[in-house]
């Protein structure tokens, strides 16, 4: 019997499994809604060992070829780098918290920025940063759980993919918005809580199947509400956040294991199991190519595919001369009209050309 087949061998029903698959769609991903809502901000709660996280950082930034697990990483880079340009102004001074290996900076043109601080917790990627000539550059290194700058000093925070470890992320962004000038910018990538959704359920049934329970063997992340409502308590305005899907298609569940641990990105939460069994990796590398699996028509090759989810948020230090949202009861038109939006432009316009030719 093929190793497929003998994944859900057991004693529950068809109903139960089916029952069991939904319920791991429901649990997939863990929420910070809790530290969102806490209205004792002393009360951290400490879900990753940085020291852990510390220590994989710079295994994968001192291996030979840590350049072949940038390709995830550079692109995220190379979107928020783009995100910048799209706001018309030049930044006297620019923060990149987490730089890692300048996934960021090596995108970023002297045209949007005049000096950028390369901020990371391991001394190793500062050294090998690339930056384009024509920017300033200084290095320091530094903890995302620890962030600190001389008040009211930046024009810009950038941060790409390093924020997501942070235990104490409220106080993070009111050290940041702290730090930012007026009218400053923060802009930030982080994994959201649908990344690697099929690995996990994967390796829950597996576990589940195999052992008889389920061990946290993915980090936890947070959510698209949580990120709106940590800016907001923060004190940040005119928010922009958005997600991305990128799916990266693997060979087989192994090979994807091990380009996040070359990423860096491996589980570093407290309470994780820090033992998968052979027997259970089989049996998860097994159900994910039945669940999720895709074959190739032409090649016959068949391949899995890991979905990062990557929420974008942009957020402003107050500053008296930013537009701000009309009082409640100003609005003209009503939402239960917008099916004729376009007749209401039109009508606007032609008030507007009477109203100029009389003037």
């Amino acid at each position: 019997m093929s190793l497929v087949n003998t994944v859900f061998r057991s004693k529950k029903s068809p109903l139960t499994k089916i029952r069991i698959l939904k319920n791991l769609k429901k649990i997939r991903h863990f929420s910070i809604s809790a530290l969102v809502h806490q209205k004792n901000d002393e009360h951290i709660m400490h879900v990753f060992d940085r020291n852990t996280k510390s220590l994989q950082r710079e295994r994968a930034a001192s291996a030979q070829d840590a350049n072949l697990y940038d390709y995830l990483k550079d692109e995220i880079g190379y979107r928020l780098a783009d995100r910048v340009f799209d706001i018309k102004r030049k930044f006297k001074l620019a923060a990149d918290i987490g730089c890692s290996r300048g996934y960021f900076s090596k995108h970023i043109s002297p045209k949007c920025i005049e000096e950028l601080i390369l901020c990371d917790m391991n001394r190793f990627n500062l050294d090998s940063v690339q930056v384009q000539k024509g920017i300033k550059v200084k290095k320091q290194v530094l903890d995302e759980e620890h962030i600190e700058f001389e008040p009211n000093s930046l024009d810009l925070v950038i941060s790409s993919l390093s924020l997501h470890w942070v235990n104490d992320l409220p106080n993070a962004f009111k050290q940041i918005l702290k730090s930012l000038k007026e009218d400053g910018v923060l802009l930030a990538a982080v994994f959201g809580g649908d990344t690697l959704y099929e690995l996990r359920s994967s390796l829950q049934l597996a576990e589940l199947e195999r052992r008889g329970g389920i061990s946290p063997h993915i980090s936890p992340f947070t959510e698209v509400r949580d990120i709106g409502n940590l800016l907001t308590r923060a004190g940040f305005t005119m928010l922009t956040i958005d997600t991305d899907e990128i799916v990266v298609n693997y060979p087989t569940l192994f090979e994807l294991m091990w380009d996040l641990k070359g990423m860096a990105e491996s589980n570093a939460a407290i309470n994780r199991s820090l033992h998968l069994h052979r027997e259970t990796q089989f049996a998860a590398a097994a159900i994910y190519q039945q669940l999720y699996g895709k074959t190739d028509p032409e090649t016959g090759k068949t391949t899995i595919p890991a979905t990062f989810q990557i929420i974008n948020m942009l957020g402003w230090k107050p500053h008296p001369k930013q537009p701000k949202p009309l009082e409640r009861g100003t609005g003209e038109v009503s939402l239960k009209d917008l099916y004729k939006l376009d007749e209401i432009i039109k009508e606007v316009k032609k008030i507007k050309s009477d109203d100029e030719q009389k003037n």
